[in-house]
């Protein structure tokens, strides 16, 4: 008899709330769950959900490589769980005795597009006290600006931990991120907030989801957000369309700036060198609405238009995500839009970005556990990027294993993470993977980068294990939730979930004392300790507790911004001090028409690309219900850009760069910019119910977008690629 059963989909950061119905052990259905503060709608991909847990090419038990890397055919060999983890253990630990621990690095998916979000900060636990300060977790491409950048301009993460507050926003801009495929829970709340009289600003070079019902859509030309947030600015400044009270009193606007040297002075100092106050500085490097029209595309008079609106219709809400981040300008993109949303005043208020109560936890992620005397790859190089914060870029890990700079990196224990498919230059991809060690790859499926495997494990599915989400983070009700997925089948062959591998790996090497011996109640029990929830009413109401918490506004006017001045750094003293600009700038993508016209003559359109609708990143094209929506790669270009080039809709057509070709369907989209392609990147799986073919990765018909990408020049503090800025050129096929 079918039962309906209260859990929560992890598949994405929107982590939406759901109602699953199983059967005799069977997985049928997920549909919304009524009530939750994530639960007024499920996705495609989550409705799915049943599929990928009944695929029949899901891994099933562990396996071993028994033939060389250069092989075509990995030959893998079934061994048991016991001998998995002795031959993990014993690799990694010989390791770390010959070349240190940091020698061996730890991945994983990026938790926003995978059940990763489940146990991400546990594996970060176990890199800690295994003591690799190294963790290859996508970053630079999927989290710098929305986390790390805009800690040198607010010393905490906005808009990353201060979320939009869209129930009480007046404004709410969207800059290069599309809820509708990224997040369905702000999706749906801004829906709701529109219908109730907030307006919508969107900037994006597509007008997809939600920026067709946008009040003003900006399309700008990928990669040049900086030029026209600095514009936005301007136009702001010079009509005082700002908070004047929060710019004089919390941010650097009226200290001085020695014009020899640029050093910041602190209020007070007195100099006989000549100075200028931030403020004249800053407004003089912001460019006017029609230099930024000749940069970005958009035009000057809407320029003015938007800079009114969000004076106007304050308070602000707003977010940005990858569509930001993947360029080789990001750091300094986000450094400007933190600069005009400091202008609004809008943080920590209500109807702005707020840091809405968390639920108290013990912290679980080893903060305590941290290895003295080691330096993480790339932090040499970029000493306030990814790698101060222990995380470790693409490129940066490919020159280790490659080239051993700064350190050979020796051994890779990943958790999901496609690598070879997700990053750019998939080749060297491949070939960094092919000279590690060791690397052990846990997944569902089997996929290019589980091909470069000495191990690999089988992961369960987020509906065949239990799970603890403290927080669903998009408004205080969603915040104040603790729930407990419920495992709802049972795990298919010898699968084991994420977090269970983490601990027995962790007591395999010797760790379990930091990981309650291998006893997940015991270390959800601890990290639930101070919410004064137990893990027994979790399991009583499986569709979780809300705890009767509020929101505090204005939290800094108690201890003042958490950056090293205490206030919103508009002058950034800590990257003038390390050669970067200190006020924001405008630096033209390192690979477009403009920087590059050596290239611009053979590939004269600016290549893009965005998230799909269907598919979790490089996941699930193998998903019968998912690829008959999607059931081949596309590339979207204007009418005019095809005509030109004797392309019909739905022609084969060949994407070119300088790193080489790939095929592509050609879909017309009379919203893009003539100027302008986007791609897709994420396609090889085949689906054999459907009789669609799979793509080679790497070599001839290959669809794989980032094979022909490349991961320099990337930006100079973080490292993010520029996947979202390049150059192409499109013929038929």
């Amino acid at each position: 008899m079918a039962t309906d059963v209260a859990t929560f989909c992890p598949l994405c950061v929107s982590r939406c709330g759901a109602t699953a119905t199983v059967d005799n052990g069977r997985l049928l259905a997920l549909r919304p769950l009524p009530g939750h503060p994530t639960g007024q709608a499920i996705c495609v991909k989550g409705k799915a959900a049943p599929e990928i847990v009944a695929h029949p090419e899901r891994l099933l038990h562990p396996l071993r490589r028994t033939t060389p890397k250069s092989a075509d055919d990995p030959g893998w060999e079934r061994i048991s769980w016991d001998e998995a983890l002795t031959t993990i253990a014993a690799k990694l630990t010989a390791i770390a005795s010959e070349s240190g621990p940091e020698a061996v690095v730890f991945g994983s998916a990026s938790p926003s597009t995978s059940a990763m979000s489940d146990s991400i900060d546990w594996l970060v636990r176990l890199r800690r006290a295994f003591g690799s300060p190294n963790l290859l977790g996508y970053m630079e491409l999927c989290g710098w600006g929305r986390y790390f950048a805009t800690m040198y301009t607010w010393g905490e993460p906005v808009p990353g931990a201060y979320l939009p507050d869209l129930d009480q926003a007046g404004c709410i801009l969207y800059w290069g991120y599309n809820p509708s495929v990224s997040r369905l829970a702000h999706a749906t709340a801004t829906t709701a907030a529109r219908r109730r009289g907030a307006k919508l600003v969107v900037v994006d070079p597509r007008r997809a989801g939600l920026a067709s019902k946008a009040d003003q859509w900006l399309r700008v030309r990928p990669g040049t957000d900086a030029a026209l947030a600095l514009a936005i600015t301007r136009v702001m400044i010079e009509n005082d369309w700002y908070d004047k009270e929060f710019v004089e009193k919390w941010t650097n606007a009226s200290w001085l700036v020695r014009t020899d040297t640029g050093e910041l002075l602190a209020p007070g100092t007195t100099t006989d060198a000549p100075t200028r106050a931030v403020w004249d500085l800053l407004a003089e490097s912001c460019l006017t609405p029609e230099e930024a029209e000749r940069i970005t595309g958009v035009p000057a008079e809407q320029i003015v238009a938007v800079a009114r609106l969000l004076w106007e219709a304050r308070p602000v809400a707003f977010y940005t995500w990858s569509g930001l981040e993947q360029h080789s300008n990001a750091t300094q993109t986000v450094r400007a839009i933190s600069q005009l949303y400091a202008l609004t005043g809008s943080l920590d208020k209500p109807g702005g970005n707020v840091l809405f109560t968390p639920i108290p936890a013990n912290p679980i992620d080893g903060m305590d556990l941290r290895p003295p005397g080691t330096r993480a790859i790339g932090v040499d190089d970029r000493p306030l990027g990814p790698a101060r914060y222990e995380f470790v870029t693409g490129e940066d890990f490919y020159r280790a294993a490659l080239d051993g700079v700064p350190y050979r990196a020796r051994a890779l224990v990943n958790f999901g993470a496609n690598l070879v498919m997700a990053h750019g230059d998939s080749a060297r991809g491949r070939d960094a993977l092919a000279a590690l060690d060791f690397f052990v790859h846990t997944d569902l499926f089997l996929n290019p980068t589980a091909a470069q495997a000495d191990l690999v494990l089988p992961a369960t599915s987020a509906w065949e294990a239990e799970a603890l989400r403290m927080g669903f983070e998009t408004s205080q009700a969603a915040q104040s939730t603790v729930q407990l997925r419920q495992q709802l089948v049972a795990p298919r062959g010898e699968a084991r979930s994420d977090l269970r591998i983490i601990f027995d790996l962790a007591v395999a090497l010797g760790l379990g004392a930091q990981f309650f011996d291998g006893d997940l109640d015991a270390a959800w029990r601890h990290q639930l300790a101070p919410s004064g929830v137990t893990l027994d009413q979790l399991r009583a109401a499986p569709e979780g507790i809300r705890l009767p918490l509020e929101t505090v506004h204005r939290k800094y006017e108690q201890r003042g911004f958490r950056t090293p001045s205490g206030v919103v750094e508009l002058y950034s003293e800590t990257l003038r001090q390390h050669g970067y600009p200190p006020l924001p700038t405008y630096a033209e993508p390192s690979l477009s028409p403009l920087s590059r016209p050596d290239l611009a003559a053979r590939y004269p359109l600016v290549l893009t690309c965005a998230k799909s609708l269907f598919f979790c990143e490089t996941q699930h094209r193998e998903i019968t219900s998912l690829r008959k929506s999607a059931p081949e790669p596309q590339v979207e270009l204007h009418p005019d850009t095809a005509a030109a080039r004797n392309i019909s809709a739905g022609d084969w057509v060949r994407l070119e760069t300088p790193k080489g070709s790939i095929r592509a369907r050609a879909k017309f989209n009379v919203n893009l910019d003539p100027g302008v392609v986007c791609g897709q990147h994420g396609w090889w799986q085949p689906a054999g119910d459907l009789g669609q073919p799979g793509y080679p990765p790497f070599g001839d018909g290959s669809a794989n977008l980032n094979l022909v990408l490349s991961q320099t020049p990337s930006d100079p503090i973080s490292g993010s690629s520029p996947l979202r800025a390049s150059l192409c050129e499109i013929t038929r096929d």
